[in-house]
């Protein structure tokens, strides 16, 4: 076929085509916002020309250590500049971060570091000695570099250098390397591996790119945006968020651990205009006692995503001054996908109705391609609110695939779409709504109960603070819903087993409602969320004994 007249002499050259990598969010933001404060570790003040240098400084470094293209520099760290530097000199070195769980135990780790073939590893002082556990059974280690965090306590230095002399080795004037295809992996991050070992989720520049600006555009970020780190960075390289703040030219608040004595100050001195948060960190903010609690005269936007908001948690969020929105996606597609996007006349409507809407999963954001409950034969659902279906993503925002794992990568991507494992359905406004993960969804007596829709009630009794709902087998009914729940303080001991059943009889059909209770503090990941697969694991085992 012959070419089109567009084709003919117009070229990609250097003046028309550069490939697209948050890299270069960086550079910009040091060359317009030089003097800008870049980070805050408590004392510590990073403006956004000392961070470009320091990043430079880290990519020279790492070129000399032998980083190169494709080379793999894993992190264990909490929310601290060092992580968040890393976002930028790995890749600006050619290599790709790989940002550890800080909750994982030694064998993980190690599985980790060896899975993704790392060269360089960088710890926290305060995680040195899983580190260390994690790194005696290897053969071939990686060039250790202690980070010694001022606000860290504890641990001990176990590596070859530490992190400041590893910088102060490195070229301040070292080129800023951009990708020479933005297909190029930039990321690394590891699933929760709940069954077998993690699977390594592989991310690209323009992913990222484009992650980033959808999430600024979404949750309105600007010039004048304080975000303060609730959200790990290791967690989808903390949803892009990494980059996203920083290509507005905005400030990143550090905080080493999630503390609602440290927040609520946080919030209130630096005026804390973004967050980001599991569902836990919002009960914890509930919760908070009295005299940790701060009124800090502004509104704060956060995002939260991994489980709906609860009416009850929505409304006590909005009475300690905070905008919720509800986000959904995975590590496979880079964190956020879709945002329940605000809708005009949203803030007039009554509480128990914008909560209903805003548990909706929502649409694409700006720079996500598609996404749609699609049947078995990938035909978008009727758009009832009832017609349940897969809930299926598409475009550049969707990883690359599984680091050495061509038969999980193929079964993710069966017909062109990434398959999420999430049912759900279609409202006719279009927006999407997640009833339950596939594996969640309990089937008693040939009827389907959602878990989640259990959950939403158990949450609006006045003594519970968290709940979980999983299956139970049943020889009658196949399954029956048991829920594990968590009373707020004060009413431990005082709610019973028969008052939750009865509260849920009053506001559910009768063969939705739980057949048995427990009261638990729940098992959760270091994001927050609930692990029902060891509420599921704990019940089997309680069955069998």
């Amino acid at each position: 076929m012959p070419s089109s007249i567009y084709d003919r002499d117009l070229d990609k050259t250097p003046a028309n085509y550069v490939p697209l990598s948050p890299i270069s969010f960086l550079v910009r933001a040091a060359r317009v916002y030089p003097q800008r404060v870049a980070a805050i570790h408590g004392e510590r003040r990073i403006t956004y020309a000392q961070m470009l240098e320091r990043c430079r400084r880290m990519a020279s470094a790492l070129v000399r250590h032998g980083v190169g293209r494709g080379d793999t520099v894993a992190v264990l760290a909490p929310n601290i500049p060092a992580l968040l530097e890393a976002h930028y000199g790995v890749p600006m070195s050619g290599g790709v971060l790989c940002a550890i769980n800080t909750r994982l135990d030694a064998p993980v780790i190690a599985f980790i570091l060896q899975h993704s073939e790392a060269k360089v590893f960088m710890v926290d002082r305060e995680l040195s000695a899983v580190a260390a556990q994690a790194l005696a059974g290897m053969e071939n280690k990686p060039l250790v570099v202690d980070i010694d965090d001022v606000l860290a306590t504890g641990g001990e230095l176990i590596g070859a250098v530490e992190y400041e002399a590893f910088l102060a080795s490195g070229d301040p004037g070292h080129p800023v390397r951009m990708p020479d295809d933005e297909w190029d992996a930039i990321s690394l991050g590891y699933t929760s591996g709940t069954t077998g070992d993690p699977k390594g989720v592989v991310s690209h520049h323009r992913g990222a790119y484009l992650n980033a600006c959808g999430n600024a555009l979404a949750l309105e970020l600007s010039p004048r945006s304080v975000y303060l780190w609730t959200l790990p960075m290791f967690h989808c390289n903390g949803w892009t968020y990494t980059w996203a703040v920083t290509m507005v030219g905005g400030t990143h608040v550090c905080l080493r651990r999630i503390d609602p004595a440290l927040i609520y100050p946080l919030i209130a001195e630096h005026q804390v205009t973004h967050m980001c948060a599991a569902p836990v960190v919002l009960t914890m903010l509930i919760h908070a006692p009295e005299t940790v609690r701060r009124r800090f005269g502004h509104k704060v936007t956060i995002a939260t995503g991994g489980a709906a908001p609860p009416t009850p948690v929505i409304a006590a969020m909005e009475n300690l001054g905070f905008t919720v929105n509800h986000v959904y996606g995975l590590t496979e597609v880079y964190g956020p996908f879709t945002f329940c996007m605000w809708q005009p006349g949203l803030e007039q409507m009554q509480l128990e109705d914008r909560a209903r809407f805003l548990s909706r999963q929502g649409v694409p954001h700006p720079t996500a391609e598609d996404a749609q409950v699609l049947d078995g034969q990938l035909q978008s659902v009727p758009h009832d609110a009832a017609t349940i279906g897969e809930l299926m993503l598409r475009g550049n925002t969707v990883m690359k695939g599984y680091l050495k794992n061509p038969t999980a990568t193929q079964a993710a991507f069966v017909g062109g779409w990434f398959h999420s494992g999430d049912l759900g359905v279609t409202h006719p406004d279009g927006y999407i709504e997640v009833k339950d993960r596939s594996k969640d969804i309990i089937i008693s007596g040939g009827e389907n109960i959602s878990s989640l829709e259990v959950e939403e009630v158990l949450y609006k009794h006045p003594d519970i603070m968290e709940a979980a709902v999983v299956a139970q087998p049943d020889e009658k009914w196949g399954e029956v819903p048991h829920a594990f729940v968590t009373a707020k303080p004060g009413s431990e001991g005082t709610l019973a087993a028969a008052d939750v059943i009865a509260f849920c009889r009053a506001h559910l059909a009768h063969f939705k409602c739980p057949r048995h209770v427990t009261f638990v503090q729940l098992p959760k990941t270091s994001t927050g969320k609930i692990q029902k697969y060891e509420l599921r694991r704990r019940l089997q085992a309680s069955l069998r004994s």
